[in-house]
């Protein structure tokens, strides 16, 4: 066993093209690290419809140079054998460490398997790159990020020619063209003959934004911006000087990118201490919002000024926000979402006479409903102009929510008396996430274990009345590994993330409001029962 790992650890470093994990590799042979070898050479880091994410290192089990080779080669082979050999190949890129390496890699692979190939200009939002696609025609686009994952880590999103990312049985197919190949030696890398762009298609998205706004609609919402360390704030500057908003007001500590993101523990607007920045500067400065983008630019979150000082609102919130502006505006189409996400949006669509369809968690998902106006997912994804981007956009939300702040504003009213109007209407939809992050993943696959063969028969002394296990698939979903429990008047969603070592817990409570002045009494119901329903999920599941 020792000799066969060292052989594959040595035959791993032979071809690698990396000075620094050679470097990496060759100390960790040297010493005779079996323990840290063994663990780099236990499998390969596997391609999902996630694309490959995971952290920075040498060995088939991390980020590197040689996986990215191989995961672009097997695309390459992919599209060749669907036919795709005149189209081109598009390839964005964010600022984290290697991201730059990663994408001229990709670019040299494509040329070398007789592609055409096109690098965005710099480091740009992921929704440039996914605009891109179909702006360009390309047969296929790679955006090399990790979003909002740790410093350590790096990704590699790959979308098809529709401008949305892979789905089944894509994954598998190009998974088996990267298994087929025996080394890289055989992929050809040359050193020239791809195209870098100009900032023409920048120009383009940027164009396509004034689609988003009502011609005419105010514009007159303050706000404080952070882009998280990330590549966002260029973008979303000219976005709003495009729109006519008053200049954001910046964080000057995130503002610029940084691979390192000093100033978070994860550079997240979800996780703790990630706004606390932002919301200093809104104390100084008191706009009418704050907004955060997440590294990549693809996720927007808004705060507002409550009672006591700023809050975030949830991403349920946002996307109920987005959905009602839509209709005020006469939008047509279908409005969408993934099943972890609020209930609140079907309420708001058959209010207003609209169809509307749940899909699996992800953009990969929600972008191809036929038909689609909106849609949204709870973790802070929006998209709002699927004839743009078909993904979510963390630039376009901010335009679009921060034109209702102006609406509501000209009114002298607030995000949080819309939000309070449609709790008074639909109800009051509360939801929070019960999340877990683990270092040993068998957790997590012990939790969904325990869930199933000892299902809770009640939560937070709700009856649960159906109990569905989501890897059998429903009439209108394919299979998932989830679990879906409906409960008298809540649900409750748990599932494994799909980019992260963590198990999610997405819960929901509706709490029926007479008038305006039960909302105090309905909030404080809600937050009871969502407490409860927390502890006694914990205890079922073992987390």
């Amino acid at each position: 066993m020792h000799d066969d790992l060292i052989a594959r650890a040595k035959a791993w470093l032979a071809e690698d093209p990396d000075q620094e994990t050679r470097d990496e590799l060759a100390k960790l042979i040297e010493a005779g690290d079996t323990a840290e070898l063994s663990a780099r050479f236990s499998g390969t880091l596997q391609f999902g419809t996630a694309g490959l994410r995971g952290e920075l290192g040498a060995g088939p089990m991390h980020m590197n140079r040689s996986v990215v080779i191989r995961a672009a080669a097997g695309l390459a082979a992919y599209l060749k054998n669907k036919g795709q050999t005149d189209g081109v190949v598009v390839i964005g890129y964010d600022a984290r460490h290697k991201s730059a390496d990663f994408a001229r890699d990709t670019a040299a692979v494509m040329t070398g398997a007789g592609l055409r190939a096109a690098v965005l200009p710099r480091p740009l939002p992921t929704p440039v790159l996914a605009f891109a696609i179909r702006h360009l025609g390309a047969v296929a686009g790679v955006e090399v990020t990790a979003s909002h994952n740790p410093p350590r880590d790096n990704g590699y999103k790959v979308y098809l020619g529709d401008g949305s990312q892979i789905v089944p049985p894509a994954d598998a197919e190009i998974a088996a063209e990267i298994d087929a190949i025996v080394s890289l030696n055989d992929v050809p890398r040359p050193d020239s003959g791809w195209q870098t762009l100009d900032e023409s298609v920048l120009e383009a998205y940027l164009a396509r934004t004034d689609a988003v706004l009502a011609a005419g609609s105010p514009r007159t919402a303050r706000t404080v911006y952070t882009a998280m360390h990330g590549v966002g704030k260029d973008v979303l500057l000219a976005a709003f000087a495009r729109a006519g908003f008053p200049e954001p007001v910046l964080v000057a500590e995130q503002a610029d990118p940084d691979p390192d993101f000093p100033t978070v523990a994860f550079p997240n607007p979800e996780e703790p201490g990630a706004m606390d920045l932002a919301f200093a500067q809104a104390r100084a400065t008191d706009p009418d919002l704050v907004i955060a983008n997440d590294p990549d630019a693809d996720r927007c979150a808004v705060a507002v000024k409550g009672g006591d000082g700023w809050r975030m609102l949830r991403g349920d919130e946002v996307g109920a926000l987005l959905a009602a502006h839509l209709v005020r505006r006469g939008a047509q189409g279908t409005f969408a979402e993934s099943i972890v996400s609020s209930s609140l949006l079907g309420r708001i669509a058959a209010k207003a006479g609209l169809p509307y369809e749940e899909t699996l968690t992800g953009f990969k998902w929600i972008a191809r409903v036929d038909g689609l106006r909106y849609g949204y997912e709870e973790a802070l994804g929006y998209c709002v102009d699927p004839d743009g981007v078909r993904d979510k956009d963390g630039i376009t939300a901010a335009l679009l929510i921060t034109e209702l702040a102006s609406e509501l504003k000209e009114e002298g009213r607030t995000l949080l008396d819309l939000l309070d109007d449609l709790a008074v209407e639909h109800g009051l939809h509360a939801t929070d996430q019960l999340s877990v992050r683990v270092q040993d993943l068998s957790l997590i696959a012990d939790a969904m274990r325990r869930l199933r063969e000892q299902p809770p028969t009640e939560l937070a002394g709700l009856a649960i009345t159906r109990a569905e296990d989501l890897t059998r698939g429903t009439e209108s979903l394919p299979p998932t590994d989830g679990l879906r429990y409906t409960l008298e008047g809540a649900r409750v969603i748990v599932r494994p993330s799909g980019t992260e070592p963590k198990l999610k817990c997405y819960l929901e409570v509706v709490v029926p409001v007479p008038d305006h002045a039960a909302l105090p009494t309905a909030h404080a119901r809600a937050t009871d029962l969502l407490t409860a329903i927390k502890q006694d999920l914990s205890a079922a599941a073992g987390i």
